[in-house]
């Protein structure tokens, strides 16, 4: 996880942060571990949500585990709906791999990643889609900073 560990730049003076909302069905697993990178990573840059078409109970405790070995506290994170999303314009919308269950969010780009559901799976799993995440939303970030 060292290479995930730098922040990206900030937005210009005057410049408006973009926003991103990252989903997934449940938004208990794969969206959270997204928020909670962009938001380390996007300091400045952009302002991070996420959001499910079914929120689940409460954000997967392996996520949790995995996302604070790679020093990020989602734990008082609470799986939304899309009612709960900041009314205005999103920028970027993410889905996570959601497919059909994901209903249109309007947005300026909508960018599909098709990450699987570590639900169920090992604590390996979930590093493994944690580590992918991480890097995808590395990506992000700095291409929106450019």
């Amino acid at each position: 996880m060292r290479d995930l560990e730098f922040g990206c730049g900030s937005a210009a003076l005057g410049e408006e942060m973009k926003k991103i909302l990252f989903v997934c069905v449940e938004n208990a697993c794969r969206s959270q571990m997204a928020e909670g990178f962009a938001r380390r990573f996007g300091k400045g840059v952009a302002e991070a949500h996420s959001a499910g078409s079914r929120p689940g109970a409460e954000v997967n405790p392996l996520a949790v585990e995995v996302m604070g070995e790679a020093g990020i506290d989602i734990s008082g994170r609470v799986p939304k709906g899309f009612s709960e999303v900041p009314g205005e314009a999103i920028d970027y919308v993410v889905m996570m791999g959601c497919r059909d269950e994901c209903p249109v969010v309007p947005a300026r780009e909508r960018i599909e990643w098709d990450i699987p559901d570590p639900k169920g799976k090992g604590i390996d799993v979930f590093r493994g889609v944690r580590d992918e995440i991480g890097r995808k939303v590395k990506r992000l970030v700095e291409e929106i900073g450019r």
